[in-house]
């Protein structure tokens, strides 16, 4: 069963959805928040393709990373996203939140990310 929170951030996330589009230029840069960790996927929807992908479980990160649900979680996936993505030649990205509020650990990741030169 969905709860009402859920329900309410799936409502935002498909009014958010029919303004964001990722075109071969400008992929989306879609984050899903769960309570123990966080995912982003760089997503070309011309296409159809996910471009890149990162999780904080990702073997990489894992040794950085104590707890993956947390703001310092966030933020050191948010600069690991963002150089993979220049490694990748992806420099400007639409940022679609994915419903959630832009604060908290949603925040620490895109400015992490901004920091580390991703452009949205």
């Amino acid at each position: 069963m969905i709860s009402a929170k859920e329900s309410s951030r799936s409502f935002r996330h498909a009014r958010i959805r029919k303004r964001i589009t990722g075109s071969g230029e400008r992929p989306r840069m879609c984050i899903h928040r769960s309570i123990n960790n966080l995912t982003v996927q760089i997503i070309d929807d011309v296409s159809g393709k996910i471009i890149l992908g990162k999780s904080t479980l990702a073997k990489d990160l894992k040794p950085k990373i104590k707890t993956g649900g947390n703001i310092t979680a966030a933020g050191i996936l948010g600069e690991a996203l963002a150089l993979e993505a220049k490694k990748k030649g992806i420099t400007k990205v639409s940022f679609d939140r994915g419903g959630y509020l832009y604060h908290g650990r949603v925040k620490a990741f895109a400015e992490a990310a901004r920091k580390a030169g991703l452009e949205f």
